[in-house]
């Protein structure tokens, strides 16, 4: 090959964008990503098992059906399902079009949890609105939310003019509804959404210099409000976790119960079914510390294994934004992987103390109706991400190759 023959990788790559661009016929319509879902529903039958071993105690104290918390997870996922099948089948780029109704819909839903007698309050935290049949989190409707918003703000090149022109519509709605989420009070799905956010403006390939000064600005601030920032209760909480026999009986009860489950599971655990800590030493084991209870039953080999699954899901999910022909499915999919990576490492790294109780979920496996029913229709909106690939052409002495 002469030298005028050969194409630098980064030459190809804008030829084939430029082609992409020109011939829409590069972009071809596969199967769904057969590979994500079956991760997904093994997290989803784990969970089901989890929730059924955790759960048991506490029926039986209470004298109802030992399946009745995993009966209703049961129909929770059912919705779910049926959510991820319709929006598999939804396009993605039609929902664009619904960004303004969603918005005010989950503004709503915040503004009657916080100022009418349908929220609900429970363990100091009012982030539930009581429906009779089942409780809502709108907090949980966030999260697709903002990645639909940040998607469409960060599709096109970004500029000062992004957020100026958007900040009506898209900024300051979004400002609203983390104010009223920090006001429940839930910090934790404040910083997932933050971060979130902020890997999808590097992944757009936004101005570094506002990110920098935003940065440095935001630690000193932190530093020197941090008091005044975070309520007493969040003050406890870390100096808590630096010491948890300070209080042992007390604040710190929690994390010393859920290493004590880690500890007892060892490296193949105790046996299905066959924990300690969840016959009411340890508070909530069904929701924040169901991975505690997992790993004393299951031990590190099935820790490991949940840890696997949750890797294989965020690594799907990049695959499937990289092989994505627009960058708004691209951002999309990248934000929704990064939700669930990023709040599946909070849980585990909290249930092992790695990191400060912050009261966020397990997807897929902790007890939760909306985040459910909210994690599987994510979940179909990457299915339908999946299905639109880009073609990739080789050519090698005349013959072409296509692959998808």
């Amino acid at each position: 090959m002469s030298y005028r023959e050969y194409k630098s990788p980064k030459r190809q790559e804008r030829e084939r964008k430029e082609r992409r661009r020109k011939n829409p016929s590069d972009v071809i319509i596969a199967p769904p990503d057969r590979t994500l879902l079956v991760i997904v529903t093994f997290l989803v039958v784990i969970g089901f098992l989890a929730i059924f071993s955790a759960t048991a105690p506490k029926c039986l104290r209470e004298g109802v059906s030992l399946i009745s918390f995993v009966a209703k997870q049961i129909v929770y996922a059912i919705v779910g399902f049926l959510a991820m099948g319709f929006l598999a089948r939804f396009d993605y780029k039609k929902l664009e079009i619904v960004n303004k109704k969603f918005l005010w819909t989950v503004i709503i839903l915040l503004l009657v949890l916080q100022f009418t007698p349908l929220g609900v309050t429970i363990n100091g935290a009012k982030r539930w609105i009581n429906l009779g049949v089942m409780q809502l989190q709108p907090s949980e409707l966030a999260k697709p939310l903002f990645c639909m918003l940040f998607a469409t703000l960060f599709k096109n090149k970004i500029t000062m003019h992004t957020f100026t022109d958007n900040f009506t519509s898209k900024i300051l709605p979004m400002i609203i509804i983390l104010f009223l989420i920090l006001k429940q009070p839930n910090l934790s799905m404040a910083i997932i959404l933050c971060v979130t956010g902020f890997v999808l403006y590097v992944c757009a390939k936004g101005p570094w210099q506002p990110v920098i000064a935003g940065g440095i600005a935001g630690v000193v601030g932190v530093l020197t409000m941090l008091p005044r920032l975070l309520h007493g209760y969040q003050m406890d909480r870390i100096t808590v976790w630096l010491n948890p026999g300070s209080d042992a009986l007390g604040k710190g009860y929690n994390i010393i119960q859920s290493l004590i489950a880690f500890a007892s599971g060892g490296l193949s655990g105790s046996g299905y079914g066959s924990s300690i800590q969840k016959l009411a030493y340890l508070p909530e084991c069904h929701t924040d510390f169901i991975f505690a209870i997992i790993a004393e039953e299951f031990g590190f080999l099935g820790s490991i294994f949940i840890v696997g699954l949750f890797v294989g899901l965020v690594h799907r999910g990049f695959r499937i934004a990289k092989r994505c022909p627009d960058m708004y499915g691209k951002l999309l999919a990248v934000g929704i992987t990064t939700i669930f990576g990023f709040q599946a490492f909070l849980n585990m790294a909290v249930a092992s103390s790695f990191m400060p109780v912050t009261g966020v979920t397990l997807p897929f496996i902790s007890y939760g109706g909306t985040s459910i029913i909210v994690s599987l229709a994510m979940v179909g909106i990457l299915l339908n991400i999946s299905k639109q690939r880009i073609k990739k052409i080789n050519t090698n002495e005349g013959n072409t190759n296509v692959n998808v």
